[in-house]
């Protein structure tokens, strides 16, 4: 994604120091980010904590003296790709709804052309209130984008809905409004399998490996939000599934087969992003193994090959696989891209710092069954997933 620039509006309201979490954030996916705050969010953080986290100026008064000859809210109001609110209050809300500029955050939002989005905060009663609901249908109609509040214990102490949702979302929605995905992949049946799988030795332990599903599940969320029909077939994960694919989730690597070979024949793309066992106990003990002093050996099994099956019986789909190696990566990688009958593999060196398993970015070599090679540089999983795409789509238009 080419360099963006996010205009981000703190009001007051103890969820203001979230909003120094999600400037953080955005920054560390290289995003600028100027901020404005109202004279009541200083009161909550102060101007110099964004300016430190940003490495950029703080919007604070329309009536200072100005930094250049630049009328700052007219500048910031250009420069921005994006103007986010987070967290907005209802005065906020019922300021933008109502036409009202008397402020520096209200009168720059007043005067930009980007998209803006607005991530209230507030007491449950003033966020149900009809006029505060109003105002937010308004300016829905209108073309402004809420995140809606989650819901819990408040600060006031009561409870329910109203909490800044979590930053999580709120960045989330920033980049997918930045990325302005196309719909390419309309009417698409995508398979896409994700994170590790487990084979049970007694009711206790189990053989696995350290993938956290990261990769496939950004792959299925970016898919999804280019027009995909996504199915993610997930081995066991802490993560959360995205609510535009359906899920289904898998223990073992013979599940895991079972499942995806029920789908294979109606989909239009398989993408092979989990780390499938490849070996179970050739017997499972039915009580816990107790620790002893004597030699202990396990005997395993190769599980089913799930890729080499799908290579094997493939006929119109596309069939994208992973290679996740620590040495000779390429050469394994090529091997596997043959041997499996692929039309193009990912293969990334895992024993390399923050690469693969476990972590948020990924840094992998594409090599299609043509022959083509892409290298790629180290980015972020969600970067990766629409790069990974954008590959798979050439096959589509070669096919």
């Amino acid at each position: 994604m080419i360099k963006k620039t996010v205009v981000l509006g703190v009001t007051g309201g103890i969820a203001a120091y979230k909003a120094c979490e999600i400037a953080s954030r955005l920054v560390k996916l290289g995003i600028e980010v100027n901020v404005i705050m109202t004279k009541s969010a200083q009161e909550f953080v102060r101007p110099l904590v964004f300016q430190s986290l940003t490495n950029r100026p703080v919007a604070t008064d329309m009536f200072k003296a100005p930094l250049s000859w630049d009328i700052e809210h007219i500048s910031l109001a250009k420069k921005a790709d994006l103007f986010l609110i987070a967290p907005a209050t209802a005065n906020i809300i019922g300021k933008i709804a109502a036409g009202i500029a008397d402020d520096m955050l209200s009168t720059t939002v007043m005067a930009t052309k980007a998209p803006v989005v607005i991530a209230p905060a507030m007491n449950t009663a003033m966020y149900k209130n009809k006029i505060v609901q109003k105002n937010i249908k308004d300016l829905s109609d209108l073309g402004y984008h809420f995140i809606s509040p989650g819901e819990g214990r408040l600060a006031c102490g009561d409870s329910g809905v109203g909490k800044l949702a979590e930053v999580d979302i709120i960045v989330d929605e920033v980049i997918d409004i930045l990325s302005n995905y196309p719909k390419d992949y309309k009417d698409k049946k995508i398979i896409i399998t994700a994170g590790p799988t487990r084979e049970a030795i007694d009711p206790v332990r189990f053989i696995s490996n350290h993938s956290s599903g990261k990769m496939g599940y950004s792959l299925a969320e970016a898919a999804a939000k280019r027009g995909a029909d996504v199915t993610l077939i997930s081995g066991p994960t802490y993560l959360k599934p995205p609510s535009s694919c359906k899920t289904i989730f898998v223990t073992t690597t013979e599940e895991m087969y079972k499942e995806v070979l029920n789908l294979y024949d109606e989909s239009d793309i398989v993408i092979k992003a989990a780390a499938p066992s490849d070996y179970a106990a050739e017997t499972i003990s039915v009580n816990k193994i107790k620790k002893t002093q004597d030699d202990l050996s396990i005997k395993l099994k190769l599980n089913k090959d799930i890729l080499k099956e799908l290579g094997r019986i493939k006929n119109k789909q596309i069939l994208v696989g992973f290679a996740a190696e620590t040495v000779n990566e390429l050469e394994y990688g090529k091997k596997k891209l043959k041997e499996k009958n692929l039309d193009m593999i990912c293969i990334n060196n895992v024993s390399k710092d923050k690469v693969g398993f476990g972590h948020d970015t990924n840094q992998i070599t594409i090599v299609k069954e043509s022959g083509e090679e892409k290298v790629f540089p180290l980015i972020t999983k969600k970067e990766l997933a629409n790069l990974i795409l954008d590959e798979i789509k050439d096959l589509m238009t070669e096919s």
